[in-house]
């Protein structure tokens, strides 16, 4: 089959791999019919994610249909069509019985396109099958659903939820790109007084107002400012960092108030300053977090009802033979406008 495979920072090739087969009794095989491009692949394509090993198959996010399942997979069934999660879960260890999915110890946790092949390829094999796979309702198309596999379920647990986003809050999301846009869609579903995107680029900002953002703001124009002059001098109630590098987190502690909550989502791949010289004195919560996914079979009944619109992320679509073109449009996003690139076949 055809895959993206990483060749160390820097470089991938669309290239023949071998066809996945079933390696434990949980696994199920499955025929990607449409995955997506995430921004911490482009971390790795960097080198900010050492832990991936030239040769590996890239991608965490696909829907597809089961071919073939182990023997001790009892949920799905060949011809179901399912959306792959980016985590994977044993189910049995400390951390799966509490919902923690993302800190798995039985081999699961981010392990696709990181630490095994992934799903930018024709085929994947899926680790745990009757926890790290959904089955994806009739009236959801493949385009839709896949962005279940991460950008929302990521924004709404580690960013809104973290956040403890309430009623009649002030919430900034710093970083304006398709996981700003998910924290921005699903802190709507609580009600907050307004949301403020913060971001360099224009577009981004436009695509933020379209998406429920009450204020925008570019980064270079003094947000902190803003967002004092909108809350009375006290600061945002949650602050959702959504870009990784260390200016926008350091730009997050500043924005928000004394006793509010920093949710980082972002993908560090440098250190960043944290002054506690001047937090500990402000009861700042600062909260990081890889996510569970535990979410996702809510989003997907949400998204089934009408109640999420996760179509309106696709910018941009793509026959999976052109996944190289792909990678590019999506790396290059401020000048292409990509929010998500779907490949499909």
């Amino acid at each position: 089959m055809k895959a993206m495979v990483y060749q160390g920072p820097g470089q991938r090739s669309w290239q023949d791999v071998p066809d996945p087969v079933l390696v434990g009794p949980t696994d199920a095989v499955v025929r990607v019919t449409a995955a997506t491009i995430c921004g911490t692949d482009l971390h790795i394509l960097k080198g900010d994610v050492p832990e991936v090993e030239a040769g590996r198959v890239l991608g965490h996010e696909a829907v597809g249909v089961v071919e073939e399942v182990g023997a001790a997979v009892t949920s799905v069934q060949p011809g179901d069509r399912v959306l792959a999660s980016c985590i994977s879960a044993c189910g049995r260890c400390r951390y799966c019985r509490a919902g923690v999915y993302g800190q798995c110890l039985g081999g699961g946790g981010w392990i696709l396109g990181h630490t095994i092949d992934g799903t930018h390829a024709e085929r994947v094999r899926v680790p745990f099958a009757d926890f790290s796979t959904h089955l994806v309702p009739d009236n959801v198309d493949d385009s839709s659903a896949v962005m279940l596999s991460d950008i929302l379920p990521t924004s709404f647990e580690v960013g809104v939820r973290n956040g403890n986003v309430q009623p009649g809050q002030t919430v900034v999301v710093v970083g304006a790109g398709p996981i700003g846009l998910a924290a921005i869609e699903t802190a709507k579903l609580f009600s907050p007084t307004r949301i403020v995107a913060v971001d360099l680029v224009p577009a981004r900002l436009e695509a933020a107002k379209q998406f429920g953002a009450d204020v925008t703001v570019r980064a270079d124009e003094d947000p902190e400012r803003v967002v004092a002059e909108l809350t009375g001098g006290l600061g945002a109630d949650v602050a959702i960092e959504a870009v990784g590098v260390p200016d926008t987190f350091e730009l997050c502690t500043r924005l928000v108030r004394p006793g509010g909550r920093v949710a980082n989502i972002g993908v560090h791949g440098l250190p960043a300053v944290l002054h506690l010289e001047k937090l500990w004195i402000r009861n700042v919560t600062i909260t990081t977090g890889l996510v569970d996914t535990v979410s996702t079979p809510t989003l997907l009944e949400m998204l089934a009802a009408g109640r999420l619109d996760a179509g309106r992320f696709v910018t941009h679509h793509f026959p999976m033979s052109e996944m190289d073109a792909a990678y590019d449009v999506f790396a290059r996003a401020g000048e292409t406008g990509a929010l998500k690139v779907v490949l499909t076949r």
